[in-house]
Order: structure tokens, then sequence, then C-alpha cells
């Protein structure tokens, strides 16, 4: 799937599920107050659809693919099995990683005002609807 997710940005071609993709980071954006940015990422470090304003979107999926390999490898180390979720908490708000499905995550970026259980709630509802729309993507033949 990685194979393919390169191959389809090297296209430059949008992917069919994008608009559906980025209708889901917008729903969050409404669900979830303080959520200041969403961000969904190949597992490579692309970027697939993206609400996050003034920061760099390509930066910020290149430090999420970053830090999915070393939560991995963290749970896999200590024996917690295969990785779910990252919250990285800064002085002036929150980073949070979530697994979506194998090809994809969902990075969420929310001021300090957040409520964390709901952010944690609403993306993992989200990040199953986004892993179907970007994996349905990936197995549609590509148009020439």
């Amino acid at each position: 799937m990685r194979r393919a997710l390169r191959q389809f940005a090297g296209r430059r071609q949008p992917m069919t599920a994008a608009p559906e993709v980025l209708s889901e980071l917008q729903g969050l954006r409404v669900r979830v107050p303080h959520l200041t940015g969403a961000l969904v990422a190949s597992t490579d470090g692309l970027v697939i659809a993206h609400v996050v304003g003034d920061v760099e979107p390509d930066g910020l999926a290149a430090l999420t693919a970053a830090a999915l390999g070393v939560g991995a490898r963290l749970t896999e180390a200590v024996g917690h099995g295969g990785f779910r979720e990252l919250l990285v908490s800064g002085e002036r708000g929150y980073v949070a990683t979530y697994a979506a499905g194998t090809s994809c995550v969902l990075t969420l970026l929310a001021s300090a005002e957040a409520n964390v259980g709901r952010l944690n709630l609403e993306a993992r509802r989200t990040g199953p609807r986004i892993a179907a729309l970007v994996e349905g993507a990936l197995e549609r033949p590509a148009r020439p």
C-alpha cells in the first residue's frame, strides 16, 4: 500500500477519496471545540488531506510519519501490540496522532483549552471512516 500511495503522489493527481476525507476533517473541527487543525497522511509522510491553517502540511505529514515510526517501535518494544495513538502535550496545546487503518494516520492539533477526552473520542470514531475512504481509493484503478 505504501508503494501505491507513493506512485499515486508521483502522478500528482488528486486522490479520489480526498474530498470525502476533507469532509471528515471539517466535521471533526465542528465536533471538537478548540481543534485548530487536522491532517491525514500516508504512513510514509505524504499529505492526503488537511485543514491546518498556518502550519506547513508537508512538514507536519513528515513529522507525523516519524512519530508513527517511533510510537510503533515503542509499543512493540514493551509488548503492547500495534500502534494506535500518540498524544503530545506542549505548553500551548496538543498534537495527537491516531492510526487510521494500515495506510494512513490522522493527526489533530488542538489548543491547550481542548478537552482531550472529546478529542480522543471523536478521533477514534473518525479514524476508521477515513481508513475506509483512503483504502477504497487505493483499490480503485487509476484513470489515465
